[in-house]
């Protein structure tokens, strides 16, 4: 029975052409694709290494590999097979980005907590001590190569004020790399007035006043409602003086919920390419839902290109 809700989107997602030249333009990396025994994220992978952004290292129980080879007509026979089934993929992966022989790991065919259960903790060896991972969303539309960066809308639930700092300092230096020389970033809150009875609008405010002198290529303003981040008239309707307003590069939501609402709804309402990447380990995480489509694959596939070139 198709969607009949009037406020979705009809168009057709697009990876932007930005986004893809630079990345085409950079060292291909090899990616390791954790369970790689299911077709779709195997076709993912394909589609990948077909432009010229993947160099392909399949991890998981070969028997499925092959089988879901065959079914969508590639011939592997060439590629690096690592046998390492069911939960012991991610750490299979993990083993190689240590040794050096992975530049970025791919979530497939696996639940996302058993996927970060073998690369995060801090026995996998990805993580120096007390670095926080944060996820970035990369999220265009039809029409506009601009991107807007959100963050965390699938990694971190419930991040406290020091979380929000370091997927802040993630999606500076993700912005940075992309070209965007001084990022704006708005800090949303359901108020733009800090206010004892809602914690995030003091939490923003304090990370604004941190980002002043430890991201001064930033500019970092908060608490922002999403109207003030998002138009320059509801700012000036508002009264309210702001370099962001209308003109965000990126946005640092509360939690979760709040974020994968925002990112989902630009997706099924606005046709939005959203590629995601977990930033902060020794290699980039390719973190996609297995709802996203093909031009989601590809911009987080060329997001990793980028994120390991930051890391040479």
């Amino acid at each position: 029975m198709p969607d009949h809700y009037p406020f979705l989107s009809r168009a057709t997602p697009r990876c932007p052409d930005t986004l893809l030249r630079q990345a085409q333009n950079m060292p291909i990396p090899r990616v390791a694709l954790v369970n790689a025994g299911a077709a779709t994220p195997l076709q993912g992978l394909r589609e990948a290494t077909d432009m010229g952004l993947a160099q392909p290292v399949l991890v998981g129980d070969p028997a499925r590999i092959h089988a879901a080879a065959e079914q969508i007509g590639w011939d592997i026979s060439r590629l690096p097979l690592i046998d390492a089934p069911g939960a012991m993929a991610s750490s299979a992966a993990a083993q190689l980005a240590r040794d050096g022989q992975a530049d970025s790991i791919m979530k497939g065919q696996v639940h996302t907590s058993t996927f970060l259960k073998g690369l995060l903790p801090s026995a996998a060896g990805l993580r120096a001590r007390g670095t926080i991972c944060g996820h970035v969303f990369h999220i265009t539309v039809p029409g506009s190569d601009r991107p807007l960066l959100l963050t965390d809308a699938a990694l971190n639930t419930a991040p406290d004020v020091a979380t929000r700092q370091a997927c802040l300092a993630h999606a500076v230096a993700l912005a940075q790399a992309l070209g965007i020389a001084r990022p704006k970033t708005g800090l949303l809150a359901a108020s733009e007035d800090v206010t004892p009875g809602i914690p995030s609008t003091g939490e923003a405010a304090a990370i604004a006043l941190w980002a002043q002198t430890a991201l001064p290529q930033a500019i970092v303003q908060g608490p922002m409602a999403l109207d003030l981040i998002l138009s320059r008239t509801a700012a000036l309707a508002k009264n309210y003086a702001s370099e962001v307003a209308g003109d965000a590069d990126i946005i640092v939501v509360p939690e979760v919920t709040t974020g994968n609402a925002l990112f989902k709804l630009m997706s099924l309402g606005m046709a939005a390419c959203a590629g995601g990447i977990v930033m902060g380990a020794r290699v980039p995480l390719l973190l996609t839902s297995r709802s996203q489509l093909a031009p989601d694959r590809i911009a987080s596939a060329a997001l990793g290109v980028i994120v390991a070139g930051m890391a040479r």
